[in-house]
């Protein structure tokens, strides 16, 4: 994909939630709710600070990160639904690795 988000902006890819529920149950399509967690696929170069030094972004490439319902601006790309968002959007960065290691 040949596309650059600017200063702060990152590309995103909403990642489907699970079909059904802890107990069996399957969700319709029509009760579903727009999925909350997703992966960056490309990042800007920063934001300037006051000083006009670059800020680099925390966020990179591949990270799972959660954000907001309403968060970002949906666009299509190359066939597929996208967001573009500001790096304020996002919640959090979901660390699957650190998690699994706490847990045992």
């Amino acid at each position: 994909m040949k596309f650059r988000p600017l200063h702060d902006r990152l590309l995103v890819r909403r990642i489907e939630a699970e079909e059904k529920t802890a107990g069996g149950v399957i969700i319709p399509d029509t009760a579903k709710e727009k999925p909350q967690e997703g992966e960056i696929l490309a990042v800007g170069s920063g934001v300037r600070a006051e000083n006009g030094e670059l800020v680099p972004l925390e966020v990179k490439v591949g990270d799972r990160i959660l954000f907001g319902k309403w968060s970002g601006t949906e666009i299509r790309l190359e066939g597929e639904d996208l967001l573009i968002m500001k790096e304020s959007d996002v919640l959090g960065i979901l660390d699957a690795e650190n998690a699994v290691r706490k847990a045992a």
